[in-house]
């Protein structure tokens, strides 16, 4: 793979974006891509304009969706600019290493620079150590802690199904 190209997400890549969520252990059952539901919610996600789905793809194949970003705008209370808020970025394991991560969050950035947006922020699970290197490498600093708090008994703290206490 020479180089990435990186779009704005279509309708059509949900069953690829759902792979990368079923890929990354974020609790999205396999059966997610081909369910309308969950397409028909992808793509009213992919409408709202406080948010931005990219999805990169290897430019001699196109369609193959190789990594996907999703990022949420919003306001901050003390501040007039909204910060950027990266809730999913996904490289499939096939083309990590070669640039797909980087060329995503270039894409993102680029557009929060134009929104106007004062920052960036995500979070990523500490056991993620080759994120965690990632993220460092592409000048993000480590801000503190993640805390959850599942609100339902069926979800785990990584969204994936809670696990079950038989003792």
């Amino acid at each position: 793979m020479g180089s990435v190209a990186v779009r704005f997400a279509r309708p059509e890549d949900w069953p690829a974006v759902a792979g990368l969520l079923v890929e990354l252990g974020r609790g999205v059952a396999a059966g997610t891509a081909d369910d309308t539901t969950h397409q028909m919610q992808f793509t009213g996600h992919l409408r709202r304009i406080d948010s931005v789905t990219l999805v990169a793809e290897d430019p001699g194949s196109p369609g193959l969706v190789l990594g996907v970003v999703d990022m949420e705008y919003h306001q901050r209370l003390g501040d007039h600019r909204p910060q950027a808020r990266v809730h999913d970025l996904v490289v499939t394991e096939t083309a990590r290493g070669r640039g797909v991560g980087r060329a995503l969050l270039s894409g993102a950035e680029d557009l929060a620079r134009k929104r106007g947006c004062f920052r960036m922020a995500l979070v990523t699970a500490g056991w993620r150590e080759d994120s965690v290197y990632f993220y460092t490498k592409e000048g993000w600093a480590n801000y503190g802690a993640w805390f959850v708090k599942p609100l339902s008994d069926e979800v785990g703290p990584g969204g994936g199904a809670a696990e079950v206490d038989d003792t």
